[in-house]
Protein backbone atom coordinates (compact mmCIF):
# COMPACT_ATOMS: atom_id res chain seq x y z
CA UNK A 1 0.00 0.00 0.00
CA UNK A 2 1.19 3.71 -0.82
CA UNK A 3 1.68 5.77 1.58
CA UNK A 4 -0.16 9.23 1.24
CA UNK A 5 2.56 11.98 0.38
CA UNK A 6 3.88 13.92 3.68
CA UNK A 7 3.92 17.97 2.70
CA UNK A 8 5.33 18.14 6.77
CA UNK A 9 8.63 15.94 5.72
CA UNK A 10 9.01 17.14 2.85
CA UNK A 11 9.15 20.93 4.40
CA UNK A 12 11.34 18.99 7.18
CA UNK A 13 13.80 17.88 4.46
CA UNK A 14 13.87 20.83 2.48
CA UNK A 15 14.89 22.38 5.99
CA UNK A 16 17.48 20.00 6.79
CA UNK A 17 19.17 20.78 3.21
CA UNK A 18 18.92 24.35 3.33
CA UNK A 19 20.51 24.41 6.88
CA UNK A 20 23.55 21.80 5.37
CA UNK A 21 23.61 24.53 2.13
CA UNK A 22 24.01 27.52 4.81
CA UNK A 23 26.68 25.89 7.21
CA UNK A 24 28.56 25.25 3.88
CA UNK A 25 28.77 28.53 2.76
CA UNK A 26 31.40 30.99 3.54
CA UNK A 27 29.17 33.80 3.25
CA UNK A 28 26.83 33.12 5.63
CA UNK A 29 29.25 31.97 8.01
CA UNK A 30 31.07 35.30 7.70
CA UNK A 31 28.27 37.93 7.81
CA UNK A 32 26.45 35.75 10.36
CA UNK A 33 29.41 35.07 13.02
CA UNK A 34 32.39 36.22 11.47
CA UNK A 35 31.56 39.84 11.32
CA UNK A 36 30.05 40.64 14.51
CA UNK A 37 32.87 38.46 16.40
CA UNK A 38 35.49 40.71 15.01
CA UNK A 39 33.44 43.63 15.93
CA UNK A 40 32.95 42.32 19.29
CA UNK A 41 36.72 41.81 20.00
CA UNK A 42 37.60 45.20 18.87
CA UNK A 43 35.09 47.02 20.88
CA UNK A 44 35.17 44.44 24.01
CA UNK A 45 39.02 45.21 24.09
CA UNK A 46 38.65 49.13 23.90
CA UNK A 47 36.63 48.96 27.10
CA UNK A 48 34.35 52.18 27.43
CA UNK A 49 36.71 55.08 25.81
CA UNK A 50 35.34 57.66 24.20
CA UNK A 51 31.40 58.04 25.37
CA UNK A 52 29.59 61.39 26.43
CA UNK A 53 28.40 61.66 30.26
CA UNK A 54 24.55 61.39 30.20
CA UNK A 55 23.76 63.50 32.73
CA UNK A 56 19.88 64.49 33.12
CA UNK A 57 18.35 67.54 34.59
CA UNK A 58 15.92 67.02 37.34
CA UNK A 59 12.70 68.62 36.87
CA UNK A 60 11.45 72.00 38.72
CA UNK A 61 15.40 73.07 38.79
CA UNK A 62 16.22 76.43 37.16
CA UNK A 63 17.05 75.67 33.68
CA UNK A 64 18.27 79.35 33.04
CA UNK A 65 20.74 79.48 35.79
CA UNK A 66 24.83 79.66 35.08
CA UNK A 67 25.65 76.11 35.83
CA UNK A 68 23.33 74.65 33.14
CA UNK A 69 24.11 77.20 30.70
CA UNK A 70 27.71 76.11 31.06
CA UNK A 71 26.96 72.42 30.96
CA UNK A 72 24.80 73.25 27.57
CA UNK A 73 28.38 74.48 26.52
CA UNK A 74 30.32 71.30 27.41
CA UNK A 75 31.20 68.72 24.39
CA UNK A 76 31.58 66.04 26.96
CA UNK A 77 28.43 66.41 28.34
CA UNK A 78 24.80 65.45 26.90
CA UNK A 79 21.92 67.22 29.01
CA UNK A 80 18.86 65.21 29.15
CA UNK A 81 15.47 67.57 30.57
CA UNK A 82 12.20 65.80 29.75
CA UNK A 83 12.46 62.86 32.38
CA UNK A 84 10.74 62.43 35.46
CA UNK A 85 11.94 62.20 38.70
CA UNK A 86 11.05 58.68 39.05
CA UNK A 87 12.49 58.04 35.47
CA UNK A 88 15.71 59.54 36.28
CA UNK A 89 16.09 57.70 39.61
CA UNK A 90 15.69 54.14 37.52
CA UNK A 91 17.58 55.12 34.96
CA UNK A 92 20.46 55.80 37.39
CA UNK A 93 20.07 52.32 38.43
CA UNK A 94 20.02 50.55 35.52
CA UNK A 95 23.15 52.73 34.26
CA UNK A 96 21.11 54.58 31.33
CA UNK A 97 21.89 58.16 33.16
CA UNK A 98 25.79 58.24 34.51
CA UNK A 99 24.14 61.37 36.84
CA UNK A 100 21.19 64.08 38.13
CA UNK A 101 21.86 67.34 38.81
CA UNK A 102 19.06 69.62 40.17
CA UNK A 103 20.25 73.51 40.55
CA UNK A 104 18.11 75.92 42.98
CA UNK A 105 18.35 79.54 43.90
CA UNK A 106 19.52 79.62 47.51
CA UNK A 107 17.09 81.40 49.74
CA UNK A 108 19.90 82.23 52.00
CA UNK A 109 21.64 84.60 49.61
CA UNK A 110 25.03 83.27 48.74
CA UNK A 111 25.81 80.70 46.81
CA UNK A 112 23.27 82.35 44.36
CA UNK A 113 22.59 78.51 43.46
CA UNK A 114 22.73 75.21 45.04
CA UNK A 115 23.63 72.14 42.80
CA UNK A 116 22.95 68.86 43.74
CA UNK A 117 24.43 66.12 41.98
CA UNK A 118 23.38 62.52 42.50
CA UNK A 119 25.80 60.03 40.27
CA UNK A 120 25.23 56.37 39.10
CA UNK A 121 28.02 53.75 40.49
CA UNK A 122 27.11 52.25 37.20
CA UNK A 123 29.28 54.51 35.46
CA UNK A 124 32.60 54.93 38.13
CA UNK A 125 34.45 56.42 35.27
CA UNK A 126 32.36 58.82 33.87
CA UNK A 127 31.43 60.37 37.66
CA UNK A 128 35.22 61.20 37.53
CA UNK A 129 35.13 63.03 34.38
CA UNK A 130 31.97 64.84 35.50
CA UNK A 131 33.04 65.02 38.64
CA UNK A 132 36.16 66.91 37.07
CA UNK A 133 34.10 68.82 34.93
CA UNK A 134 31.90 70.07 37.18
CA UNK A 135 34.79 71.35 39.78
CA UNK A 136 36.52 72.77 37.13
CA UNK A 137 33.18 75.15 35.36
CA UNK A 138 32.24 76.35 39.16
CA UNK A 139 35.66 77.49 39.96
CA UNK A 140 35.20 79.57 36.48
CA UNK A 141 32.14 80.46 37.94
CA UNK A 142 32.84 81.54 41.18
CA UNK A 143 36.00 83.45 40.18
CA UNK A 144 34.57 85.86 38.64
CA UNK A 145 34.55 89.60 39.74
CA UNK A 146 30.68 89.91 39.01
CA UNK A 147 29.12 87.33 41.50
CA UNK A 148 31.97 86.11 43.95
CA UNK A 149 30.31 82.92 44.84
CA UNK A 150 27.48 82.21 41.84
CA UNK A 151 27.17 77.62 43.04
CA UNK A 152 27.61 75.62 45.68
CA UNK A 153 28.19 71.55 44.46
CA UNK A 154 27.14 68.82 46.29
CA UNK A 155 27.59 65.23 45.71
CA UNK A 156 25.80 61.74 46.30
CA UNK A 157 25.33 58.25 44.90
CA UNK A 158 22.75 56.12 43.43
CA UNK A 159 23.92 52.39 42.98
CA UNK A 160 23.21 50.50 39.44
CA UNK A 161 24.78 48.51 37.79
CA UNK A 162 28.03 48.51 35.94
CA UNK A 163 27.27 49.02 32.37
CA UNK A 164 30.20 48.13 30.06
CA UNK A 165 31.18 49.25 26.33
CA UNK A 166 29.93 45.23 25.53
CA UNK A 167 26.61 46.03 26.67
CA UNK A 168 25.96 48.36 23.99
CA UNK A 169 28.08 46.70 21.29
CA UNK A 170 27.24 42.97 21.09
CA UNK A 171 23.32 43.31 21.18
CA UNK A 172 23.92 45.82 17.80
CA UNK A 173 26.12 43.37 16.52
CA UNK A 174 23.84 40.37 16.65
CA UNK A 175 21.09 42.92 15.14
CA UNK A 176 23.59 43.41 11.94
CA UNK A 177 24.10 39.42 11.61
CA UNK A 178 20.19 38.40 11.60
CA UNK A 179 19.83 41.45 9.15
CA UNK A 180 22.51 40.44 6.95
CA UNK A 181 21.39 36.44 7.01
CA UNK A 182 18.08 37.37 7.10
CA UNK A 183 18.02 39.78 3.59
CA UNK A 184 21.82 38.19 1.79
CA UNK A 185 20.98 34.81 2.56
CA UNK A 186 17.22 34.68 1.42
CA UNK A 187 18.05 36.87 -1.55
CA UNK A 188 20.72 34.67 -2.96
CA UNK A 189 19.00 31.32 -2.26
CA UNK A 190 15.86 31.90 -3.42
CA UNK A 191 17.54 33.60 -6.91
CA UNK A 192 19.74 31.08 -7.09
CA UNK A 193 17.02 28.24 -6.81
CA UNK A 194 15.00 30.05 -9.62
CA UNK A 195 18.00 30.70 -12.21
CA UNK A 196 18.93 26.85 -11.69
CA UNK A 197 15.31 26.05 -12.46
CA UNK A 198 15.06 23.78 -8.86
CA UNK A 199 12.13 25.92 -7.95
CA UNK A 200 10.40 24.24 -11.32
CA UNK A 201 11.59 20.98 -10.58
CA UNK A 202 9.84 20.99 -7.21
CA UNK A 203 7.10 21.79 -9.14
CA UNK A 204 6.99 18.83 -10.91
CA UNK A 205 6.72 17.23 -7.58
CA UNK A 206 3.54 17.20 -4.54
CA UNK A 207 5.68 19.58 -2.75
CA UNK A 208 4.22 22.57 -1.93
CA UNK A 209 5.09 26.05 -2.38
CA UNK A 210 4.62 27.10 1.56
CA UNK A 211 6.60 24.26 1.80
CA UNK A 212 9.90 25.05 -0.40
CA UNK A 213 9.34 28.39 1.87
CA UNK A 214 8.57 27.18 5.36
CA UNK A 215 11.72 24.63 4.75
CA UNK A 216 14.08 27.45 3.78
CA UNK A 217 13.23 29.49 6.66
CA UNK A 218 13.39 26.70 9.39
CA UNK A 219 16.70 26.27 7.83
CA UNK A 220 18.07 30.26 8.29
CA UNK A 221 16.12 30.76 11.32
CA UNK A 222 17.69 27.62 13.05
CA UNK A 223 20.91 28.83 11.37
CA UNK A 224 20.49 32.38 13.04
CA UNK A 225 19.61 31.15 16.48
CA UNK A 226 22.64 29.53 16.77
CA UNK A 227 24.38 31.95 15.44
CA UNK A 228 23.00 34.30 17.70
CA UNK A 229 23.47 31.86 20.79
CA UNK A 230 27.30 31.51 20.00
CA UNK A 231 27.84 35.11 20.09
CA UNK A 232 25.92 35.31 23.07
CA UNK A 233 27.62 32.97 25.18
CA UNK A 234 30.98 35.00 23.67
CA UNK A 235 30.53 37.92 25.10
CA UNK A 236 29.21 36.37 28.74
CA UNK A 237 32.24 34.01 29.04
CA UNK A 238 34.99 36.79 27.81
CA UNK A 239 33.50 40.09 28.14
CA UNK A 240 31.12 39.39 31.06
CA UNK A 241 28.14 40.63 29.00
CA UNK A 242 25.17 41.49 31.54
CA UNK A 243 22.34 39.08 31.17
CA UNK A 244 20.18 40.07 33.95
CA UNK A 245 17.83 36.82 34.44
CA UNK A 246 20.65 34.33 33.14
CA UNK A 247 18.66 31.43 30.87
CA UNK A 248 15.63 33.37 30.70
CA UNK A 249 17.25 36.48 29.49
CA UNK A 250 19.03 34.60 26.64
CA UNK A 251 15.40 32.63 25.90
CA UNK A 252 13.98 36.63 25.27
CA UNK A 253 17.05 37.56 23.31
CA UNK A 254 16.73 34.07 21.17
CA UNK A 255 12.91 35.02 21.04
CA UNK A 256 13.33 38.73 19.63
CA UNK A 257 15.91 37.65 17.25
CA UNK A 258 14.19 34.60 15.40
CA UNK A 259 11.28 37.53 15.34
CA UNK A 260 13.92 39.82 13.66
CA UNK A 261 15.03 37.23 11.37
CA UNK A 262 11.92 36.36 9.76
CA UNK A 263 10.83 40.28 9.15
CA UNK A 264 14.57 40.73 7.09
CA UNK A 265 13.54 37.45 5.25
CA UNK A 266 11.02 39.40 3.77
CA UNK A 267 13.67 42.34 2.69
CA UNK A 268 14.99 38.83 1.32
CA UNK A 269 12.16 38.10 -0.70
CA UNK A 270 11.63 41.68 -1.87
CA UNK A 271 15.15 41.75 -3.39
CA UNK A 272 15.44 38.32 -5.25
CA UNK A 273 12.15 39.43 -6.59
CA UNK A 274 13.02 42.73 -7.94
CA UNK A 275 17.15 41.33 -8.99
CA UNK A 276 17.38 40.89 -12.70
CA UNK A 277 20.96 39.08 -12.38
CA UNK A 278 23.07 37.48 -9.51
CA UNK A 279 25.00 40.74 -9.51
CA UNK A 280 22.17 43.46 -8.82
CA UNK A 281 21.82 41.28 -5.77
CA UNK A 282 24.59 42.84 -3.44
CA UNK A 283 23.55 46.69 -4.76
CA UNK A 284 19.88 46.41 -3.89
CA UNK A 285 20.48 44.39 -0.19
CA UNK A 286 23.22 47.41 0.77
CA UNK A 287 20.70 50.00 -0.12
CA UNK A 288 18.76 48.06 2.50
CA UNK A 289 21.13 46.94 4.69
CA UNK A 290 24.29 49.51 4.82
CA UNK A 291 21.53 52.86 6.39
CA UNK A 292 19.82 50.61 8.83
CA UNK A 293 23.94 49.10 9.84
CA UNK A 294 24.71 52.85 10.49
CA UNK A 295 21.86 54.37 11.74
CA UNK A 296 20.33 51.72 13.78
CA UNK A 297 22.25 52.40 16.93
CA UNK A 298 24.51 49.34 15.95
CA UNK A 299 27.67 51.24 17.45
CA UNK A 300 26.64 54.29 18.68
CA UNK A 301 23.15 55.70 20.56
CA UNK A 302 21.09 57.38 17.69
CA UNK A 303 20.63 60.24 21.10
CA UNK A 304 24.60 60.96 19.20
CA UNK A 305 23.08 61.90 15.65
CA UNK A 306 22.12 65.01 14.33
CA UNK A 307 18.85 66.65 15.60
CA UNK A 308 17.39 65.99 11.76
CA UNK A 309 18.87 62.40 11.25
CA UNK A 310 17.35 60.66 14.48
CA UNK A 311 13.36 60.66 13.23
CA UNK A 312 15.47 58.45 10.06
CA UNK A 313 17.08 56.36 12.30
CA UNK A 314 13.52 55.76 14.32
CA UNK A 315 11.82 54.60 11.47
CA UNK A 316 14.43 51.30 10.64
CA UNK A 317 13.54 48.08 11.88
CA UNK A 318 16.91 47.66 13.38
CA UNK A 319 16.56 50.21 15.77
CA UNK A 320 13.66 48.43 17.37
CA UNK A 321 15.00 45.13 17.63
CA UNK A 322 18.23 46.31 18.87
CA UNK A 323 16.90 48.74 21.48
CA UNK A 324 14.69 45.16 22.76
CA UNK A 325 17.63 43.05 23.12
CA UNK A 326 19.67 45.90 25.29
CA UNK A 327 16.45 46.31 27.74
CA UNK A 328 15.91 42.65 27.72
CA UNK A 329 19.75 42.22 28.24
CA UNK A 330 20.50 44.80 30.75
CA UNK A 331 17.91 46.32 32.18
CA UNK A 332 16.02 42.91 32.54
CA UNK A 333 12.68 43.69 30.60
CA UNK A 334 10.20 41.21 29.80
CA UNK A 335 8.71 40.71 26.03
CA UNK A 336 5.39 42.43 27.43
CA UNK A 337 8.37 45.39 28.57
CA UNK A 338 9.31 45.91 24.74
CA UNK A 339 5.74 45.26 22.90
CA UNK A 340 5.93 48.52 21.63
CA UNK A 341 9.54 47.50 19.98
CA UNK A 342 7.88 44.18 18.92
CA UNK A 343 5.05 45.78 17.45
CA UNK A 344 6.67 48.18 15.47
CA UNK A 345 8.40 45.08 13.78
CA UNK A 346 5.53 43.19 13.49
CA UNK A 347 4.25 46.96 11.30
CA UNK A 348 6.87 46.35 8.81
CA UNK A 349 6.92 42.63 8.74
CA UNK A 350 3.38 43.29 7.59
CA UNK A 351 4.35 46.00 5.36
CA UNK A 352 7.53 43.85 4.21
CA UNK A 353 5.53 40.59 3.32
CA UNK A 354 2.88 42.25 1.34
CA UNK A 355 5.44 43.97 -0.98
CA UNK A 356 7.12 40.34 -1.39
CA UNK A 357 4.06 38.45 -2.46
CA UNK A 358 4.08 41.66 -5.28
CA UNK A 359 6.78 41.13 -6.61
CA UNK A 360 8.52 37.84 -5.70
CA UNK A 361 8.63 35.21 -8.32
CA UNK A 362 8.86 31.51 -8.45
CA UNK A 363 10.15 31.72 -12.20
Amino acid sequence: MIKPYNNTRATLALAKASFRSIMRSPSAVIFTLAFPLIFILVFGFMGNNGIKVNLAVVPGSDFSNPVISALEQSAVVHLTKDKSLQEIHEDLEKGNLDASIAVEKNSKGLPAYLANVQYSTAAADKANILKSILNNLLYQLNTKDVQPTVAQLNESTVTGRLYRKIDFILPGQLGFALLSTGVFGTAFVFFSLRQTLVIKRFFATPVKRSSIVLGEAIARIGFSLLGALFIIILGKLFFNFTLIHGVVTVINMLILATLGVIVFMGFGFVVSGIAKSESTIPPISNIITLPQFLLSGTFFSIDTFPTWLQPISRALPLTYLNDALRKVAFEGAGLWDVKMQILIMLIWGIVVYSVAVKVFKWE
